[in-house]
C-alpha cells in the first residue's frame, strides 16, 4: 500500500522530494568522511595520550630544585645562617601549621584535595591565550606547579605544558596529595631569594615555618602569585594590592570552612621584617659556621661531600646571648678603640667559652669579619700558649706526686729559687746548662710555687717542669685536652713547661674546663642535633674521662685563684665571681692570653699580632696606645666583662675543694718513681724566656766532670757560662730548627690604667 501511494502523490510533491533525496545522496559521503575523520582523530588523539602517558617518565628533579642550604641554628633554635647555593631548607608537611597550608590552597588551588591533578579547561584557556599572542597565563593546579618547579622549568611553551600535563597525571596517580603539597611548599619561590616556606618564614618574619600564625601564613601565600609585586617592604607602594591579595586569601579560607569568620575579622595585616641582603657568612657567622663544619666532618658525623650536598639542619651549642656578650666585650674593651694603621691594624682577637658541666662551646669569637679574614682566631694553632701552660705543669706535679731534687713532695708551699738566669738542675742534681730568664731579668729570690704562679716566674717553672719530667707534663696536657698533634707539643723537651706548643683557644679552654670540673675532661662540642629531611642524624655524645684526680685539679684551682686575687690576673676580678686563671704573654708581644674559669664556665681570650697583607706574626708594641700588651691587660679585661654578662642573673657558685691541698710529707730521700729521662739528659742548648720564648742560642750540656755544680732545691745553681750575646732565637739539639714566630715573653703586671 505504501508503494502504491508513492505514484499517486501530486507531481509537485513528488518533484519536491526527488531533488532532496539526490542532495542527501551527495552529502552522505561527505558526512561519512567527516565522521570517519573525527573518529580517526579521536582514536589517534587517545592513542597519542596513551602513548604520551606511557612514554613520558617522571624525570629526576632539577639539581637546583633538589638543592638545599645547610641551616645552622643557635642553641635556642633561632637561625644562625643558611649556607648553600640555593636558600632552601625542606620541611615535612607536619612542620607547616595547618592554617598556613590552608592559606596556600586558598591562594592557589582551593579544590586541590577534590580535583584531578590536571585542569584541562584551564590549560586550554591558557594555551589558546598564548596561541593568540596574549599574555602568559598559568592555568595550573598545585600538582602542575610542583611539576614545573621540581622537574621542568619556568618557560611557558606548548612543549613544556604537554610534558607538565603527562608528568602531573602520572604523579597524581602515584603520589599522595600530602606528598605533592609538601613538595610544592618546599619548592615554590616566595621572593627575597627564599625557596620554600621555611626559607620564606625566615626571610620575612625571622622564624621557622612551624611558628607562623594565620595572618603571616596568608601573607606568604599571597606572595606566591607575584613575590616582587607584594613585598611591602621592598616596594612600599605595593601595600594596597598586597593587602587586597592577603584579604583574598583569608576570604577564601573562610569560604572553604578553613577559617572562622569571626577570627578572620580580627586579623591584622602582618608587616614583614626588613630585607637586608648580605653575604651569608659575613661578620662572625662565618667563623662559627666553619668551626661547626670542622666539628661535623672531623668527628665523622657528616662527610664533607654529604655536607656540600646540603639539606642539613644543624643545631649548634652557641648561645646567642653569650655570643653577643663576648662580641660586645671584645669590642668595648679593645677593638672599638683601635685605629686603622699599624700596630693597631695588626690586632686580632680569638676567644672560646665552654660550659664546664657539658663541654658545650657556648660562645666563640673568631674575628671581625669572615669575608675579610678567613682564619678563625679561636681555632688557629700557630701562636704559642705562653704561660697559660704553667698550670698544666703544676697539675702534672700534683697528679704524679712529683718530688724536688732532694725528695720533697711538690705542693703550693714548696720553695724554689726564683732568680732570673738560675740554671735548671737535672734529676740527678747536676747542672743542665739551661738558664731561663725572668722578664726583664727580675730576681724574685726564694718563692713558693703559689707565689711563682702569681707572678709567673720562669725560673721556678722551668725547674718544676724538670722535676716532674717533660713526658709527664706532655701526658697531662693531652689528658686535660691539648690534642697530641698540636704543633710544638711532641718535640718540646724542657721548653714544654714554658708554653712553646701552639694550641688554639678552643684547645686551652678544654684544659681549663677540665680543671674547673675537678679533673674530668669533657670534649668540647659545637653541635647538639643534626637532621636531614626531617630524619635525625646520629650525633655521638661528648667524650668524657678522668684526666687528673679531683685533688690535683683542686690544687691547681686553689693556686690559680691567687693569680686572680693578687697576681698578674687581677683585671679578671671584674667578673664579680669566684674565679681562677692564668695570664700569658708571648715574646715580642706577638700574643697575649688570659685563660680562666668559674665553677660553671671556662673561657680563654687571646690577642694576636698579624699583618693582614703578608700573614706574618707581628709585635703588638704600641697597639691601642699601650707600650706593651700583656695577658693581664686586655685579655683579662675582656674575660672579666664577658664572664660577668654570661653569668648575669645566675646564682653565685663557689668552687668545691677550695682549700689548698698540701701534699703529705714524704720520707727523706724518696724520689718520684719512673723518671722520664735518663740522669744527665737535659734540654741542652735551650735558653728560654717566660711563656716559651727562646732567647739566645742556649748553653751546652755540661760535660762529665765539668764545672756544673749540683745545687740544692730552692737554691740558684750557677750557670755554666754567661748567656750568649746574640739574642736571636735558635732551636736546641733535638728540637725543630725552625721556631714559630711569637715565641714567648713573660707575663707582666698590667701598666696603670691598662
Amino acid at each position: 500500500m505504501g508503494v502504491d501511494r508513492w505514484p499517486g502523490w501530486p507531481a509537485k510533491s513528488a518533484g519536491a522530494r526527488r531533488p532532496r533525496r539526490r542532495g542527501l545522496r551527495r552529502l552522505l559521503p561527505t558526512w561519512r568522511v567527516l565522521l570517519g575523520g573525527l573518529m580517526g582523530a579521536t582514536v589517534l588523539g587517545l592513542g597519542a595520550l596513551v602513548a604520551g602517558y606511557l612514554l613520558v617518565e617522571i624525570p629526576e628533579p632539577k639539581s637546583a630544585a633538589a638543592a638545599q642550604a645547610n641551616v645552622y641554628l643557635y642553641a635556642d633554635g633561632s637561625q644562625l645562617a643558611a649556607v648553600g647555593e640555593v636558600n632552601r631548607a625542606n620541611v615535612s608537611l607536619d612542620q607547616v601549621p595547618e592554617p598556613v597550608r590552608h592559606a596556600v590552597l586558598a591562594a592557589e588551588d582551593r579544590d586541590f584535595y577534590d580535583s584531578s591533578a590536571v585542569d584541562l579547561s584551564a590549560m586550554v584557556r591558557a594555551g589558546w591565550n598564548m596561541l593568540r599572542g596574549g599574555g602568559r597565563q598559568s592555568g595550573s593546579t598545585i600538582t602542575q606547579q610542583f611539576v614545573k618547579n621540581y622537574y621542568l622549568d619556568q618557560r611557558q611553551t606548548v612543549t613544556r605544558k604537554v610534558k607538565e600535563l603527562f608528568i602531573a597525571v602520572k604523579l597524581g596517580r602515584e603520589t599522595s596529595k600530602e606528598e605533592i603539597l609538601q613538595g610544592y611548599l618546599n619548592t615554590s619561590y616566595f621572593g627575597r631569594n627564599a625557596y620554600g616556606v621555611q626559607a620564606a618564614a625566615q626571610a620575612y618574619y625571622g622564624k621557622d615555618a612551624a611558628r607562623l600564625d594565620v595572618a603571616e601564613g596568608a601573607y606568604l601565600a599571597a606572595l606566591l602569585q607575584a613575590p616582587s609585586a607584594y613585598d611591602v617592604v621592598a616596594d612600599p607602594g605595593s601595600a594596597g594590592r598586597a593587602v587586597a591579595r592577603w584579604e583574598y586569601v583569608l576570604d577564601g579560607m573562610v569560604s572553604q570552612g578553613w577559617l572562622d569568620a569571626s577570627e578572620r575579622a580580627g586579623l591584622v595585616f602582618p608587616w614583614p621584617g626588613p630585607y637586608e641582603p648580605s653575604d651569608l657568612l659575613s661578620g662572625e657567622r662565618g667563623y662559627l659556621v666553619e668551626a661547626v663544619k670542622g666539628h661535623l666532618t672531623g668527628r665523622g658525623i657528616v662527610g664533607e661531600d654529604e655536607l656540600a650536598a646540603g639539606g642539613y639542619r644543624i643545631t649548634t651549642t652557641i648561645d646567642p646571648v653569650r655570643q653577643e656578650a663576648l662580641t660586645r666585650a671584645v669590642g668595648e674593651q679593645l677593638l672599638d678603640g683601635l685605629g686603622t694603621e699599624p700596630p693597631d691594624a695588626f690586632v686580632r682577637v680569638g676567644a672560646t667559652s665552654v660550659e664546664v658541666a657539658t663541654g658545650e662551646v657556648v660562645a666563640m669569637y673568631g674575628g671581625r669579619d669572615y669575608t675579610e679574614q678567613f682564619v678563625n682566631n679561636a681555632t688557629r694553632r700557630d701562636y704559642q700558649a705562653a704561660s697559660t701552660f704553667k698550670p698544666i705543669v703544676y697539675a702534672a706535679a700534683l697528679e704524679h706526686a712529683a718530688l724536688t731534687v732532694d725528695g720533697e713532695r711538690i705542693g703550693p708551699a714548696t720553695v724554689y729559687e726564683g732568680d732570673s738566669g738560675r740554671e735548671v738542675v737535672n734529676r740527678d742534681g747536676t747542672g743542665s746548662g739551661w738558664s731561663p730568664q725572668n722578664e726583664g731579668g727580675k730576681d724574685f729570690g726564694t718563692v713558693t710555687v703559689a707565689e711563682a704562679m702569681d707572678q709567673s716566674v720562669n725560673a721556678v717553672f722551668a725547674q718544676l717542669g724538670q722535676d716532674v719530667g717533660a713526658d709527664r707534663v706532655r701526658e697531662t696536657a693531652v689528658a686535660l685536652g691539648i690534642p697530641g698533634d698540636v704543633p710544638g707539643l711532641a718535640e718540646a723537651r724542657g721548653s714544654i713547661s714554658l708554653g712553646t706548643a701552639t694550641p688554639s683557644t678552643l684547645d686551652v679552654a678544654q684544659v681549663y674546663a677540665a680543671l674547673a670540673g675537678r679533673g674530668t675532661y669533657r670534649e668540647a662540642v659545637l653541635v647538639r642535633e643534626v637532621s636531614r629531611d626531617g630524619e635525625p642524624v646520629p650525633v655521638p655524645g661528648a667524650v668524657e674521662r678522668r684526666a687528673v684526680s679531683p685533688e690535683a685539679a683542686d690544687g691547681v684551682t686553689a693556686v690559680l685563684r691567687g693569680v686572680v686575687e693578687r697576681g698578674t690576673g687581677t683585671a679578671a676580678r671584674s667578673a664579680g665571681r669566684p674565679a681562677a686563671g692564668k695570664t700569658g704573654t708571648a715574646e715580642e708581644d706577638r700574643a697575649a692570653w688570659f685563660a680562666g674559669f668559674t665553677p660553671e664556665l671556662a673561657t680563654v681570650v687571646a690577642v694576636f699580632g698579624q699583618d693582614s697583607e703578608s700573614g706574618e706574626q707581628q709585635s703588638l708594641y704600641g697597639a691601642a696606645g699601650q707600650e706593651r700588651i700583656s695577658g693581664g691587660g686586655f685579655p683579662a679585661r675582656i674575660w672579666g666583662q664577658y664572664t660577668a654578662a654570661a653569668l648575669e642573673g645566675r646564682p653565685v657558685v663557689e668552687f668545691e675543694g677550695a682549700a689548698e691541698p698540701v701534699p703529705p710529707a714524704t720520707p727523706d730521700g724518696e724520689r718520684d718513681p719512673e723518671p722520664d729521662r735518663e740522669p744527665g739528659q737535659v734540654p741542652d742548648g735551650e735558653r728560654e724566656r717566660e711563656d716559651g720564648g727562646r732567647e739566645g742560642s742556649g748553653e751546652p750540656e755540661a760535660e762529665p766532670g765539668g764545672s756544673a755544680v749540683p745545687s740544692a732545691p730552692g737554691s740558684a745553681a750557677p750557670s755554666t757560662g754567661p748567656p750568649p750575646a746574640d739574642p736571636s732565637p735558635s732551636a736546641p739539639p733535638g728540637e725543630p730548627s725552625v721556631v714559630p714566630s711569637g715565641t714567648g715573653e713573660p707575663d707582666r703586671e698590667p701598666a696603670p690604667g691598662r
